[in-house]
């Protein structure tokens, strides 16, 4: 049974030059999983509003929306709702201070009889998981539990649709397969028709029965994963392709026939019946750090109150000059903390900062700038201040003391680089979640920094600006640039970075070249390495598993 059609919807933003949207349609049968994907600003956020009709941007639309709407005279089916929308940021969702204040938030609000909001809150509590944690207060949970707890308060309305905007953004590998384990049980168990927009579809495609592919606003793929592949053939050059699971890439790279394989095991099952493995590893670079110390963290010791838990324990750490080093650790782990103390907008009470040399004590963030050190921040809406993206860049060139030619020179070339040219005169709240990424690494860049701390840097972007990201980030650390990233995405990690650290009990732990910290590793690893585990040697990178396919040569193996 169809429960959601859209049909030619058409939406502009005011004075925008092009439609966000243009003649739209598609629709969804009564329990499907259909995953939203394509390049940062192609539309899936403002498609996903406009089905939310009370979350609807302004601008002018045209077309139909039609959402199926429960029959019954049931009471509890009186109070659901037609769709429900999940967005990146866990905590821009919450409202209340305790878990099951939230979780009974809504249905209060819709003045909604308490026999009822007392049977649903335990029921979706349960299902959850939640009994642990039912009386903990919000500000005391991990960023996964929090987007748990936004996903079971969204279901207390028991919608028709869930919407999902990026909801893994911004959690650690661990907490991103919790979430999407819950996701699939939904849909498996309760039947919950599902559209979510994902960059990442390592996780989701796999569930997915199936795949939109939105493109400058039009619907250019509307089908089943598997034949992706056929959608994919001729298109060489096509800029979605790097978002594809591993399997998928290994797949297509090695021409391989029939359905495309998405998982782990499909892409294992794949290398093993037709690759040998008579050359089980390729030859090394090693990356082991020759240069003088960027900055040195000894015994730090760290607590955002007095008689708060620590959330840095002894931690220690050198970063060498012009290295890509990244960190990764679960959420709450102490990542962020970490690198504010190494910004200098948090001290530490105990220990020592050394920064190129002397040592570091703190200082205003505006100062920032002439301590050589460049930081964004986890939410780049913290990095502007102005009333467009340009008027803050000129701040940035202000700072830098650039003449006015100078200054509109050093903007012109970063927009190209950044791809951000016909942004630049837009508020950085009418950008997408990539848009706005790219706009505040732009401003600190503009800085000049010795030092670039990168806090997510990925969060919202599409995989073909995290591949640009990758370049820039090599040839900014070949110019001498110590490059340090907080990160939760590993494919990142191992494409970026020459050393990988992991934050876990208020330590740095385990930091090592980027080869053996993956290859390692179970869990904080890549779908690369996965594959090739126990079949090949030292591979985290799809790169390198296509290139030992390559020289293995093919054949059907034993």
């Amino acid at each position: 049974m169809e429960i959601l059609r859209v049909e030619n919807l058409t939406f502009s933003y005011p004075e925008a030059a092009k439609p966000a949207l243009s003649q739209v349609s598609f629709s969804l049968k009564e329990g499907e999983f259909a995953v939203l994907c394509g390049l940062s600003g192609c539309g899936k956020s403002t498609l996903l509003r406009l089905l939310k009709k009370e979350l609807a941007p302004y601008g002018s639309c045209t077309g139909e929306i039609t959402i199926g709407v429960l029959s019954g005279k049931d009471k509890d089916a009186s109070m659901a709702t037609e769709t429900a929308l999940l967005r990146q940021n866990p905590d821009s969702q919450i409202v209340t201070d305790v878990v099951w204040h939230e979780l009974a938030f809504a249905l209060e609000n819709m003045g909604t009889p308490q026999e009822i909001i007392r049977k649903r809150v335990a029921e979706i509590a349960t299902f959850f998981g939640m009994e642990g944690w039912y009386h903990r207060k919000v500000d005391e949970l991990s960023g996964g539990q929090k987007q748990l707890l936004n996903l079971a308060s969204v279901m207390t309305l028991a919608p028709q649709v869930l919407l999902l905007d990026e909801p893994t953004a911004q959690l650690d590998p661990i907490a991103t397969g919790e979430f999407i384990h819950i996701l699939e049980r939904l849909h498996r168990e309760l039947g919950i028709t599902i559209l979510i927009a994902e960059h990442h579809l390592e996780e989701v495609l796999p569930l997915a029965d199936r795949v939109l592919i939105l493109e400058e606003g039009r619907l250019s793929y509307d089908g089943s994963p598997a034949a992706l592949s056929d959608f994919f053939q001729d298109k060489v050059e096509h800029p979605l392709l790097p978002s594809l699971p591993a399997a998928s890439r290994v797949f297509r790279a090695l021409l391989g026939e029939g359905a495309l394989p998405i998982s782990v095991a499909d892409g294992r099952s794949f290398v093993r019946a037709h690759y040998g493995q008579g050359i089980p590893r390729l030859e090394r670079t090693s990356h082991i750090p020759k240069n003088e110390p960027a900055t040195v963290l000894k015994e730090i010791w760290f607590r955002y109150e007095r008689n708060a838990p620590d959330v840095l324990r002894s931690a220690e750490l050198t970063i060498y000059q012009g290295e890509r080093l990244c960190l990764l650790g679960g959420n709450g782990s102490g990542k962020t903390t970490l690198l504010s103390l190494l910004a200098g907008i948090r001290k530490p009470y105990a220990g020592s900062i050394t920064l190129f040399g002397r040592k570091l004590s703190g200082y205003r963030p505006e100062e920032r700038y002439r301590n050589n050190i460049g930081y964004l921040p986890q939410n780049p809406r913290e990095a502007f201040v102005g009333e467009t993206v340009l008027e803050d860049w000129k701040l940035a060139c202000r700072a830098m003391e650039y003449s006015t030619e100078e200054g509109d020179a050093q903007i012109a070339a970063m927009a190209e680089k950044l791809s951000l040219t016909e942004l630049l005169r837009r508020h950085p709240s009418d950008l997408s979640g990539g848009e706005l990424q790219r706009a505040a690494l732009g401003k600190v860049l503009l800085l000049k920094p010795r030092l670039l701390l990168l806090d997510e840097p990925t969060k919202g972007i599409d995989a073909r600006f995290k591949m640009e990201l990758t370049k820039l980030l090599k040839a900014l650390s070949e110019d001498g640039i110590t490059v340090v990233t907080v990160t939760h995405d590993v494919e990142f990690a191992a494409e970026t970075a020459e050393r990988v650290g992991l934050v876990f009990d208020g330590e740095v732990t385990s930091v090592q070249e980027t080869t053996d910290f993956f290859t390692g590793n179970t869990v904080y690893t890549t779908e690369a390495a996965r594959i090739a585990r126990n079949y090949y040697e030292e591979v985290t990178r799809t790169e390198e598993l296509i290139a030992l396919c390559r020289l293995n040569g093919r054949g059907e193996q034993a």
